[in-house]
């Protein structure tokens, strides 16, 4: 068989099995080694492996995965989440929209400790759902709200997306930790605006809250003392040279838990809980590294991501114009596709085929990182856009009165504001870059 003829029959085979509910780790093995066979012989199959699982998995530096979603469990069971939305709402509740905005705060504030979307966004809106309902806010600016804040999980540091993406790309986690923190409060501040501008054109949707008193603001600002600390340790020191990513991982994971039994939040069942859900989540990850690498390394023998890069490279379109393409590609992609799977999957193909071309005269390691958070801010649109945004379907399963269509029609205007932000971080790669500059 041709052998890019065999590459595009192993997406096709991958994207079949998907639409067929197979695990998606599963979905990328099988076409993955039936075109190694084709391409080479089961000998070969045979002989890659044998080494394969342990070639992945004895990478030091995916070990900070699993700590960073064990601090996302204890930061969910630790109560975090409801400290951080009392917070936020006594401060600017009393603005038209201020109890939506509160829920984009608490999901920033959130996701500095989780680093996992759907965590975030299931979390938060266990608290923050019942009281905008209290408030009369309408269902689908609630759960809208809590759909598109959500995904702020994945952006500001730690981000288990951003992880595996310099792993994959052979770039320093702090550095892109760095470079998500300006894209991050960009999104935050863009999701309130659209929440400000969607409420003035709907009053009804964002009823009046009466103002906080000010003896109230300061009582709910104790309780989140323990995020504003766990932060300044972990990524003080991380920026700070004291220790490593993985080891930061660990203060910050050791450093939540603490938090979590001084808040006396945590007892013995919840803390099993807490390693029971980061191993399956960590083991579901690590299936789909499997899974990636078998079909990648398929690819390879294909030829297809050096002709893909080649064709990128001699194509004639302007680099910007090539970024834009792929950039939708991955639009389309997340509407069907988990956003951990697609990046162990494209990444390998597509990122030779940017570093190729010329953006904004970056240098080499530059280009690598604005990439990284170029698509991890396209992935986070994948979770709220039809027809999956699995964000959009973990907050329907909490609210069950507000219909889906109605959700999804009241993450428009986020979605408007993401492809802003996205836009802003095209054209002005300082964004992403500036604070990388200042650590050099």
């Amino acid at each position: 068989m041709d052998p890019i003829t065999a590459g595009v029959a192993m997406f096709a085979g991958m994207l079949a099995l998907m639409a067929l509910r197979v695990p998606i780790a599963i979905a990328m093995f099988i076409p993955g080694a039936i075109g190694y066979v084709l391409l080479a012989n089961s000998a070969a199959l045979l002989n890659y492996l044998k080494g394969t699982a342990y070639a992945r998995f004895s990478v030091y530096d995916l070990s900070v995965i699993p700590l960073f979603l064990l601090m996302g469990q204890f930061a969910a069971k630790g109560g975090l989440s409801r400290a951080l939305f009392r917070f936020a709402s006594a401060l600017i509740g009393h603005l038209r929209g201020g109890m939506a905005m509160a829920a984009v705060l608490a999901c920033a504030a959130f996701g500095s400790v989780s680093g996992s979307s759907v965590a975030t966004a299931a979390t938060v809106a266990q608290v923050a759902l019942p009281e905008m309902k209290r408030y009369r806010y309408s269902g689908r600016l609630s759960t809208a709200t809590l759909a598109a804040g959500g995904t702020l999980g994945i952006l500001i540091p730690p981000s288990v997306p951003l992880v595996i993406y310099a792993i994959l790309a052979e770039q320093n986690i702090a550095k892109l930790f760095a470079a998500a923190f300006v894209p991050g409060i960009l999104a935050a501040a863009l999701y309130m605006v659209a929440i400000a501008i969607y409420t003035r054109l709907h009053p009804a949707s964002a009823p009046d809250h009466p103002r906080a008193g000010w003896g109230e603001v300061v009582e709910s600002g104790k309780g989140v003392w323990p995020v504003l600390l766990i932060f300044l340790v972990v990524f003080g020191g991380l920026y700070g040279g004291v220790f490593t990513p993985t080891e930061g991982a660990a203060v910050g994971a050791a450093s939540t838990f603490m938090a979590a039994i001084l808040r006396r939040e945590l007892d013995w069942e919840n803390t099993t809980e807490c390693f029971y859900g980061t191993a399956a989540i960590t083991g579901m990850i690590f299936m789909i590294f499997l899974g990636a690498d078998m079909l990648n390394s398929a690819l390879a023998l294909s030829q297809m991501p050096a002709t893909l890069a080649d064709m990128v490279t001699h194509v004639g379109l302007q680099p910007l114009a090539v970024l834009v393409g792929v950039l939708l590609f991955y639009v389309v992609l997340g509407c069907v596709m988990d956003e951990l799977a697609m990046l162990m999957l494209t990444i390998p193909v597509l990122f030779p085929a940017l570093m190729s071309l010329d953006f904004h005269g970056l240098e080499a390691t530059e280009k690598a990182i604005w990439f990284g958070i170029l698509v991890l801010c396209v992935v986070e649109i994948g979770l709220i856009a039809p027809p999956v945004g699995l964000n959009v379907y973990v907050i329907n399963s909490l609210a069950p009165d507000v219909p889906m269509a109605e959700t999804y029609r009241g993450v428009v205007p986020f979605l408007v504001s993401d492809l802003v932000r996205v836009a802003l971080l095209v054209a002005f790669p300082v964004l992403s870059l500036g604070l990388v500059r200042l650590m050099q």
